[in-house]
């Protein structure tokens, strides 16, 4: 079936209000981060929810556009390396998430592809923070953004997995992927 232009005006759309979701739930979190400091690199990643609800119903590119987003938001707020360390890690992210989607066909449930993307974006960020270093000085960090990884892409998918029965009876996003 070929897409009308209605169906690609409502993905631009779609893509920009999810994207502005995405960034509110990253600068809440940073908010959250400031009162309540984890170590270094540690994050929720609460945004994610909003990426993977993306690109299981809109498909990848538009979720390649949040994690584009939240790099360009990473480099106004914390600086261009952290801007890099953010899109390394969201591509990596996006691209395990889509990747499981399709071949999963439903028999992974978010929370496995939660789990399996949020360990992809850590490695994403301590590949680029190595890259920025010039050195794989960062790689003994990995065990414990392995352990965080797994924590927090367990919370992320259960939200999502709670959530995404509600989200998809509004139908919205169902005939535009």
């Amino acid at each position: 079936m070929k897409k009308n232009s209605n169906d690609k005006v409502f993905r631009i759309a779609a893509t920009g209000i999810l994207c502005a979701l995405a960034l509110a739930f990253s600068f809440a979190e940073k908010m959250l981060l400031t009162a309540f400091p984890l170590p270094m690199g540690i994050k929720p990643g609460l945004s994610n929810i909003i990426v993977m609800f993306t690109c299981s119903t809109l498909g990848l590119v538009p979720a390649l556009g949040l994690a584009l987003g939240k790099a360009v938001f990473a480099s106004l707020l914390s600086g261009a390396s952290a801007g890099f360390i953010s899109l390394c890690g969201g591509i990596f992210s996006v691209l395990t998430m889509y990747v499981t989607l399709r071949i999963s066909k439903g028999r992974i449930s978010y929370t496995g592809i939660s789990v399996m993307s949020s360990v992809m974006h850590n490695t994403g960020q301590l590949t680029a923070a190595s890259v920025i270093a010039g050195s794989p000085l960062f790689a003994g960090f990995y065990p414990v953004l392995l352990i965080s990884g797994i924590i927090f892409g367990t919370v992320t998918g259960i939200t999502l997995n709670v959530t995404m029965p509600y989200l998809k009876k509004l139908k919205i996003f169902n005939n535009h992927k």
